[in-house]
Protein backbone atom coordinates (compact mmCIF):
# COMPACT_ATOMS: atom_id res chain seq x y z
CA UNK A 1 0.00 0.00 0.00
CA UNK A 2 1.38 3.40 -0.97
CA UNK A 3 2.09 6.05 1.64
CA UNK A 4 -0.79 8.14 0.20
CA UNK A 5 -3.28 5.32 0.85
CA UNK A 6 -1.82 4.68 4.30
CA UNK A 7 -2.39 8.35 5.16
CA UNK A 8 -5.98 8.18 3.90
CA UNK A 9 -6.55 5.01 5.95
CA UNK A 10 -5.15 6.72 9.06
CA UNK A 11 -7.31 9.81 8.52
CA UNK A 12 -10.41 7.61 8.16
CA UNK A 13 -9.46 5.64 11.28
CA UNK A 14 -8.95 8.86 13.25
CA UNK A 15 -12.32 10.29 12.15
CA UNK A 16 -14.18 7.05 12.94
CA UNK A 17 -12.46 6.71 16.31
CA UNK A 18 -13.32 10.28 17.23
CA UNK A 19 -16.96 9.94 16.15
CA UNK A 20 -17.39 6.63 17.99
CA UNK A 21 -16.02 8.24 21.15
CA UNK A 22 -18.01 11.48 20.89
CA UNK A 23 -21.20 9.59 20.02
CA UNK A 24 -20.52 7.15 22.88
CA UNK A 25 -21.19 4.20 20.61
CA UNK A 26 -21.29 0.82 22.32
CA UNK A 27 -21.11 -2.78 21.18
CA UNK A 28 -23.89 -3.67 18.77
CA UNK A 29 -24.76 -0.13 17.74
CA UNK A 30 -24.60 0.99 14.10
CA UNK A 31 -22.47 3.67 12.46
CA UNK A 32 -23.58 4.62 8.94
CA UNK A 33 -20.91 5.98 6.61
CA UNK A 34 -21.19 7.50 3.18
CA UNK A 35 -17.99 8.12 1.27
CA UNK A 36 -17.17 9.57 -2.11
CA UNK A 37 -13.76 8.34 -3.22
CA UNK A 38 -13.92 11.03 -5.93
CA UNK A 39 -14.17 13.72 -3.25
CA UNK A 40 -11.36 12.11 -1.23
CA UNK A 41 -9.21 12.58 -4.35
CA UNK A 42 -10.27 16.21 -4.77
CA UNK A 43 -12.75 15.60 -7.60
CA UNK A 44 -16.49 16.24 -7.73
CA UNK A 45 -18.67 13.48 -6.23
CA UNK A 46 -19.44 10.72 -8.72
CA UNK A 47 -16.87 11.73 -11.32
CA UNK A 48 -13.74 9.71 -10.55
CA UNK A 49 -14.47 6.63 -8.43
CA UNK A 50 -11.29 4.99 -7.12
CA UNK A 51 -11.71 1.51 -5.59
CA UNK A 52 -8.24 1.57 -3.99
CA UNK A 53 -8.92 4.92 -2.29
CA UNK A 54 -12.32 3.70 -1.07
CA UNK A 55 -10.68 0.52 0.25
CA UNK A 56 -8.20 2.61 2.26
CA UNK A 57 -11.04 4.68 3.76
CA UNK A 58 -13.07 1.55 4.44
CA UNK A 59 -10.14 -0.24 6.09
CA UNK A 60 -9.50 2.65 8.47
CA UNK A 61 -13.15 2.94 9.49
CA UNK A 62 -13.65 -0.81 9.71
CA UNK A 63 -10.69 -1.13 12.05
CA UNK A 64 -12.08 1.59 14.33
CA UNK A 65 -15.58 0.10 14.55
CA UNK A 66 -14.29 -3.45 15.04
CA UNK A 67 -12.24 -2.29 18.04
CA UNK A 68 -15.53 -1.26 19.68
CA UNK A 69 -17.85 -4.00 18.44
CA UNK A 70 -19.85 -1.42 16.47
CA UNK A 71 -21.43 -2.38 13.14
CA UNK A 72 -20.66 -0.42 10.00
CA UNK A 73 -23.41 0.32 7.47
CA UNK A 74 -21.88 1.48 4.18
CA UNK A 75 -24.15 3.77 2.18
CA UNK A 76 -24.32 3.18 -1.56
CA UNK A 77 -24.49 6.06 -4.02
CA UNK A 78 -27.70 7.44 -5.49
CA UNK A 79 -27.60 4.95 -8.40
CA UNK A 80 -28.72 2.36 -5.84
CA UNK A 81 -31.00 4.86 -4.06
CA UNK A 82 -28.51 5.13 -1.21
CA UNK A 83 -29.12 1.55 -0.12
CA UNK A 84 -26.84 0.20 2.60
CA UNK A 85 -24.44 -2.71 2.91
CA UNK A 86 -24.14 -4.21 6.39
CA UNK A 87 -23.30 -7.48 8.13
CA UNK A 88 -26.34 -9.74 8.24
CA UNK A 89 -25.93 -10.38 11.99
CA UNK A 90 -26.37 -6.65 12.70
CA UNK A 91 -29.92 -6.61 11.33
CA UNK A 92 -31.72 -9.85 12.22
CA UNK A 93 -35.17 -9.97 10.70
CA UNK A 94 -34.54 -7.06 8.35
CA UNK A 95 -35.97 -7.06 4.85
CA UNK A 96 -33.04 -7.39 2.45
CA UNK A 97 -32.86 -6.26 -1.14
CA UNK A 98 -30.95 -8.01 -3.90
CA UNK A 99 -28.09 -5.90 -5.20
CA UNK A 100 -24.33 -6.17 -5.33
CA UNK A 101 -22.67 -2.73 -5.40
CA UNK A 102 -20.09 -1.91 -8.05
CA UNK A 103 -17.80 1.14 -8.27
CA UNK A 104 -20.07 2.90 -10.79
CA UNK A 105 -23.38 1.59 -9.41
CA UNK A 106 -23.30 1.70 -5.65
CA UNK A 107 -19.91 3.27 -5.23
CA UNK A 108 -16.42 2.09 -4.41
CA UNK A 109 -16.89 2.42 -0.64
CA UNK A 110 -19.97 0.17 -0.55
CA UNK A 111 -18.20 -2.22 -2.94
CA UNK A 112 -15.28 -2.48 -0.48
CA UNK A 113 -17.75 -3.22 2.33
CA UNK A 114 -19.52 -5.90 0.31
CA UNK A 115 -16.22 -7.59 -0.52
CA UNK A 116 -14.96 -7.44 3.08
CA UNK A 117 -17.97 -8.32 5.24
CA UNK A 118 -18.41 -12.00 6.12
CA UNK A 119 -22.14 -12.08 5.29
CA UNK A 120 -23.05 -8.80 3.57
CA UNK A 121 -26.66 -7.88 2.97
CA UNK A 122 -28.23 -4.85 1.33
CA UNK A 123 -31.01 -2.82 2.93
CA UNK A 124 -33.05 0.06 1.56
CA UNK A 125 -32.98 1.87 4.89
CA UNK A 126 -31.72 1.73 8.43
CA UNK A 127 -31.90 3.83 11.58
CA UNK A 128 -28.29 4.13 12.72
CA UNK A 129 -26.93 5.51 15.99
CA UNK A 130 -24.34 7.81 14.41
CA UNK A 131 -23.11 8.77 10.98
CA UNK A 132 -20.09 10.00 9.08
CA UNK A 133 -20.43 11.77 5.77
CA UNK A 134 -17.17 11.85 3.79
CA UNK A 135 -17.52 14.04 0.72
CA UNK A 136 -21.08 15.37 1.12
CA UNK A 137 -22.89 12.07 0.50
CA UNK A 138 -25.97 12.83 2.65
CA UNK A 139 -26.23 10.05 5.25
CA UNK A 140 -28.79 11.86 7.43
CA UNK A 141 -31.71 9.88 6.02
CA UNK A 142 -30.29 6.77 7.71
CA UNK A 143 -30.04 8.16 11.25
CA UNK A 144 -32.50 7.69 14.08
CA UNK A 145 -34.41 10.72 15.27
CA UNK A 146 -33.05 13.06 16.72
CA UNK A 147 -29.73 13.71 14.93
CA UNK A 148 -27.27 15.97 16.75
CA UNK A 149 -24.32 17.41 14.79
CA UNK A 150 -20.85 16.47 15.98
CA UNK A 151 -17.92 18.76 15.33
CA UNK A 152 -15.03 16.40 14.62
CA UNK A 153 -11.52 17.80 14.95
CA UNK A 154 -10.63 15.70 11.91
CA UNK A 155 -12.47 17.64 9.21
CA UNK A 156 -11.10 15.92 6.11
CA UNK A 157 -10.25 12.52 4.71
CA UNK A 158 -7.96 13.22 1.83
CA UNK A 159 -9.56 16.24 0.15
CA UNK A 160 -13.11 15.30 1.20
CA UNK A 161 -15.05 17.35 3.72
CA UNK A 162 -16.25 15.36 6.77
CA UNK A 163 -19.52 15.85 8.64
CA UNK A 164 -20.72 13.69 11.51
CA UNK A 165 -23.73 13.25 13.75
CA UNK A 166 -24.93 11.22 16.68
CA UNK A 167 -28.48 10.63 17.80
CA UNK A 168 -30.33 11.11 21.06
CA UNK A 169 -33.81 10.13 22.22
CA UNK A 170 -36.60 12.64 21.62
CA UNK A 171 -37.45 14.96 24.49
CA UNK A 172 -41.07 14.61 25.57
CA UNK A 173 -43.12 15.97 28.43
CA UNK A 174 -42.88 19.74 28.24
CA UNK A 175 -41.74 22.22 30.91
CA UNK A 176 -42.26 19.89 33.91
CA UNK A 177 -40.25 17.04 32.45
CA UNK A 178 -36.91 15.98 33.89
CA UNK A 179 -34.37 14.41 31.54
CA UNK A 180 -31.63 11.84 32.02
CA UNK A 181 -28.35 13.74 31.54
CA UNK A 182 -26.61 10.56 30.33
CA UNK A 183 -28.92 10.43 27.31
CA UNK A 184 -28.28 13.99 26.15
Amino acid sequence: MSSEYKEIEKEAYDVATEVCEKAKLTKGQILVVGCSSSEVCGKRIGTDSKPEVAAAVFNGIYKAVNERGVYLAAQCCEHLNRALIIEKEAVPGAEYVNVVPQPKAGGSFATAAYKTFKHPVALEEIRADAGIDIGDTLVGMHLKKVAVPLRPEHKHVGEAHVLAARVRPKFIGGVRAVYDEEML
